[in-house]
């Protein structure tokens, strides 16, 4: 009998060797949420397996904001003369798994090796708090930065970015575009999306992405995988096409306000080519975008960075973009 996740014949020879003998050992013997009925307990276990340590920093705490707490780590040494640069990163998980400690490791490498200060928001999840309840969260936790940062935390305001992983990736490229649309806007010097979700009505049966196709039996995150996040997060389909949870059909105008552009995508993930459609738009319309494809990755290897070279690859350009963005080089 096959393991409940072993590795599709037709990926497999694609894949890095190193993440199959990872995938073999410790993963093809779990059974995938997404083939259990919905309990709360799922979130329990590690959101990724292969983490590295979480590093030391100046400090590290937690502040509550209206529906959510948002955690704040800060280098260590004295600060510049105008304050930390400031990031907001946006944890993977599907908007339906994933928690405030999950990516604590890649947090503190973003902290130590950019000399910023990094806020990560714990947003609601769904099923139980659907869409639009982690885009809400997620503003409020930027404009929290801005507006207290400086005070509290110790920020220049002036030096700002935003980030996030997969389902995070699409919270950080809404939430770019929604700091342009205030008045005054918040002016952002980076947006990093890592595996981005885009587009909300993406299938493996239509023809604009291929990678839904191509990797539709990928390891860890397939077409079922996918598609259970999503029908949890944004139950109603005529929802689906709102810029707020697909950003890849933002208007022309907002789109030109998005801010200097980051996006990082895997060679073996389903949502590879509506990353990279997302960054075409971006530079139809005038935005600075640069992107990078991970050969042979499948999507979660960012939080793999303990036991993967390439993870360990991908953890390293973020910072180092991420640093050269603030000019901390």
């Amino acid at each position: 009998m096959a393991a409940p996740q072993a590795i599709d014949p037709d990926i497999l020879p694609r894949l890095d060797p190193e993440y199959v003998a990872f995938h073999n050992k410790y993963v093809a013997h779990l059974v995938p949420p997404h083939s259990l009925p919905w309990d709360p307990a799922i979130r329990k276990g590690d959101t990724v397996p292969g983490s590295a340590e979480v590093l030391s920093v100046g400090s590290v705490q937690d502040y509550d904001l209206t529906h959510c707490k948002v955690r704040v780590f800060t280098p260590e040494g004295t600060p510049p003369p105008d304050g930390w640069p400031a990031y907001v990163w946006y944890h993977g998980g599907g908007w339906t798994l994933g928690n405030i400690s999950s990516e604590n490791a890649f947090c503190s490498r973003l902290c130590k090796g950019a000399k910023c200060v990094v806020a990560s928001p714990d947003y609601r999840l769904a099923p139980e708090h659907p869409y639009p309840a982690a885009v809400e969260d997620s503003f409020e936790t930027l404009q929290w930065v801005f507006e207290q940062g400086k005070s509290l935390l110790g920020v220049d305001p002036t030096r700002l970015a935003i980030g996030g992983s997969s389902a995070g990736g699409n919270l950080a490229a809404i939430i770019s575009m929604k700091a342009a649309e205030l008045k005054p806007p918040i002016h952002l010097k980076l947006a990093q999306l890592i595996v981005p979700v885009t587009d909300n009505t993406a299938l493996h049966t239509d023809d604009r992405y291929p990678s839904w196709k191509e990797n539709a039996n990928t390891v860890w995150l397939n077409t079922g995988r996918m598609l259970w996040f999503r029908n949890f997060y944004i139950p109603k389909e005529l929802e689906r096409t709102e810029w707020d949870n697909s950003p890849i059909f933002a208007p022309d105008e907002l789109l030109a306000k998005s801010p200097k552009t980051w996006i990082a995508v895997m060679e073996l993930d389903i949502l590879r080519d509506e990353g990279l459609a997302y960054g075409e738009r971006l530079k139809k319309v005038g935005v600075p975008v640069s992107h990078k494809v991970y050969a042979k990755a499948p999507h979660q290897i960012l939080a793999m960075d303990g036991v993967l070279s390439v993870g360990r690859e991908l953890v390293s350009d973020a910072v180092e973009n991420l640093a050269e963005a603030f000019g901390t080089l």
